[in-house]
């Protein structure tokens, strides 16, 4: 069972896991230790970002279609 741990991809899998998670609770934090006004136009400007990749993905799922 030990030979699961010398595989790249799991390792690849969890590092990438674990940046996800650690980089969502940094960018949290910074928000967070912005004052007032800025956090504010932070929370508005990822909303947009997020909205903006999310466009994005659509665009690109139409055009594979085809």
């Amino acid at each position: 069972m030990s030979f699961i741990l010398k595989e790249v991809w799991l390792w690849i899998i969890i590092f990438s896991c674990i940046a996800i998670l650690v980089g969502s609770i940094f960018i949290v934090w910074v928000i967070l230790q912005l004052p007032e006004g800025y956090r504010a136009a932070a929370v508005i400007a990822l909303f947009l970002a997020w909205g903006v990749a999310a466009g994005y993905k659509d665009y690109l799922l139409v055009e594979t279609k085809d």
